[in-house]
Parts: structure tokens; sequence; C-alpha cells
């Protein structure tokens, strides 16, 4: 089965949450990893073979910014200790052409969880695809309260956004 590298530099995560100030949005590259699916042709993902992957990305990266927010935020996350978010890929279902629900399981301050969202999944060239889709996340389901700065209290719901390119390993 085909195995496409996430390229980094091309790779977005952007997160957004609300304060009681501001919304607070983050977007940041330097997600890594791989995901190994077979493509049919027409451009659909072969079901039929089970895909898999595994997406990372280092809590350094993530910047508002505002230093006292990023300082705060990864001292919440406890940075040192959980210096990854990282996501397993275990299972994919068709819904339509080119969307499809993704299960898998996440892993943020050492807490494991599963989910499953619909994401779109595009061949942008015969080498390389493109994955993008979204997910709302409650952080103290990750035993994290969420960050409170002075008069600033944010609100403990943040959407997660990713725009992966992955090129086809040799």
């Amino acid at each position: 089965m085909p195995r496409y590298r996430i390229v980094p530099d091309r790779s977005r995560v952007q997160i957004d949450a609300r304060s009681s100030l501001h919304p607070i949005h983050t977007e940041t590259t330097g997600v890594e990893g791989w995901v190994a699916l077979e493509v049919r042709d027409g451009g659909l993902v072969d079901l039929s073979v089970a895909p898999a992957g595994l997406i990372k990305l280092a809590v350094d990266r993530l910047t508002s910014g505002n230093p006292l927010e990023d300082r705060e935020l990864r001292r919440r996350i406890d940075a040192r200790r959980f210096p990854t978010i990282s996501g397993d890929l275990t299972v994919m279902k068709e819904t339509d052409d080119g969307h499809y629900l993704v299960g898998g399981d996440l892993t943020f301050r050492g807490v494991t969880r599963s989910y499953k969202e619909q994401m779109t999944v595009q061949v942008a060239d015969p080498r390389t695809l493109r994955l993008a889709g979204q997910s709302t996340f409650d952080v103290r389901d990750f035993g994290m309260q969420p960050p409170r700065i002075l008069m600033l209290k944010v609100e403990p719901d943040v959407v997660v956004r990713v725009d992966i390119v992955a090129e086809q390993e040799d």
C-alpha cells in the first residue's frame, strides 16, 4: 500500500478559541507524520485496504502572537512534559465522493481520546494528497483547565482545522 509523508511546511493546523475579551487564533505549519492508503482511479480511497496514519505537532509551534497568552498556554499544557500532540488514524468510511468519516485516537497532555469527524481527501497530482477537516474539542476532556489571564477567561471548546499535504514516498 502506498505511504505518503506529510510535508511539514505545506501542512497547516489552525486553532480557534474564544475568550471573554477577544477571539484567539493560532495557525502553524510543522505538522509531521504519514498516511498509508490506496487511491483508486477517480481519486477515491480504496477502503477494502485498511488505511493507517500518524500525525504529530510540536506544542512549541503553537503561537497566538501574544507572548503572555502563549506562555500561559504552554504552562497549562505542561509543554515540557508533553511536547507533542499526536493523532493515529484507525478507521475511514466513505460518506460521499471525496468525503470520509475518519476515526482515530488523539493524544494531548498524555491523555488519549477517540474521535470521528468528516474529512476530505483529494488527489492533487499522481503523487500528492490533500486531506482537510475540522473538529471541536473540549480541553477539559484532556485534563486541562482553560487558561485565565487577569480578566481574560478562555472558553474550554476549541475548533481545530487541519489542511494536510502528503507526498508519496519512494
